[in-house]
């Protein structure tokens, strides 16, 4: 009797183990609606990949809310407001529920602020705006989240930025913007917080209008969509920050305008949301050299003007954001780059930026 015990006790401190460290049962997704000035917020359940909506969703945000990201603690959320007389970011304390509080005041940033990204350490915010093209950088207290504008800042770029990403290292920030000939990505250099406005790299894209961009989990190689030009380039990033085109790209995406990508968290697999397809495209990427090779059935389809694709933390789901009359979020079971539809999900307005916590 006491060995049959021990053999139950075994097993379930074996389940304990797999739950506490594998998948968790909190996982919340934020998307912005700037049509509606909302912030939708799901419950993400890591074993199927449905999303519920929360009781207290959505809730009503700053005017025109563009961009969200999180604190890679998971208890701070930030967006960017845009609208009219609005221009400043918010603020929000995450609460173990997933519901959200607003951390009052807003903190004013340059005009039309569109893009947010965040150092790894959670050190650093970064807000690009795209009217004043200059980059507002605000130091996070670890403590409470709240945020201070670093001294220089606003960083003067004298570009409109389509795309902002900065690597992993945190040392390098990187901005795609348009031209009247050909677009560029710019690399500039990053020093506790501080953006050195002379880039340390200039690279014309293969594209008058480069849109999304990805870095891969190791901080090797940078990936760019070019919307026009139906391609997706590929650079290695040296140790400067400076890109140098690999050999075959760019790549033909054989879909039309690929609009938004990303890298799946161990750096196997790329995926393209293609706009004019309404489709995702999925790639393996090879190793030491990160070219993207097509997975076998892909592409796959998704609703109208796919505008944004995200991998949750395991790297399990992949969630779509569409433009078009649904104007949806849609769920996609992944494994090894082959995605099943799981759901949709109307959200009224137009989504633009989502992040998942956990």
């Amino acid at each position: 009797m006491l060995q049959k015990a021990l053999v139950l006790v075994f097993v379930m401190a074996s389940v304990a183990s797999f739950v506490s460290c594998g998948k968790t049962a909190n996982h919340f997704m934020y998307a912005t609606i700037p049509a509606a000035n909302q912030l939708m917020v799901w419950r993400e359940d890591p074993f199927s990949g449905v999303l519920t909506q929360l009781a207290e969703s959505p809730y009503t945000v700053g005017s025109g809310d563009q961009a969200v990201v999180a604190h890679p603690s998971g208890k701070y959320l930030y967006v960017a407001n845009p609208g009219q007389g609005e221009n400043d970011v918010s603020q929000f304390a995450i609460n173990s529920d997933g519901t959200i509080t607003e951390v009052f005041p807003r903190q004013p940033t340059g005009t039309a602020p569109i893009l947010l990204a965040m150092d790894p350490g959670g050190n650093f915010l970064y807000v690009a705006n795209a009217l004043s093209s200059n980059i507002s950088v605000y130091s996070i207290a670890p403590s409470t989240g709240v945020l201070t504008q670093i001294v220089g800042s606003p960083f003067l770029i004298n570009l409109s930025a389509k795309s902002m990403q900065i690597s992993p290292s945190g040392n390098f920030l990187y901005v795609s913007a348009p031209s009247s000939k050909t677009g560029v990505i710019a690399a500039f250099s990053v020093t506790a917080g501080v953006v050195l406005t002379n880039p340390v790299g200039l690279t014309d894209t293969a594209d008058n209008d480069p849109s999304g961009m990805a870095i891969d989990p190791t901080g090797s190689f940078l990936y760019t969509a070019n919307t026009s030009a139906d391609s997706i380039s590929i650079y290695s990033i040296a140790s400067s920050g400076t890109l140098t085109q690999v050999a075959q790209s760019p790549l033909d995406d054989a879909f039309q305008h690929p609009v938004a990508l990303t890298v799946d968290p161990k750096g196997g697999f790329l995926y393209v949301a293609n706009q004019g397809s309404n489709n995702v495209a999925t790639y393996s990427l090879t190793s030491g050299t990160g070219f993207p090779v097509v997975v076998t059935d892909s592409p796959f389809g998704t609703e109208s003007q796919p505008s944004f694709v995200l991998m949750d933390p395991n790297g399990s789901y992949l969630y779509v954001g569409n433009q078009g009359g649904s104007s949806g979020v849609q769920a996609f079971g992944n494994a090894s780059g082959s995605l099943n539809s799981i759901a949709s999900y109307q959200v009224g307005n137009t989504p633009t930026s989502m992040v998942i916590i956990q």
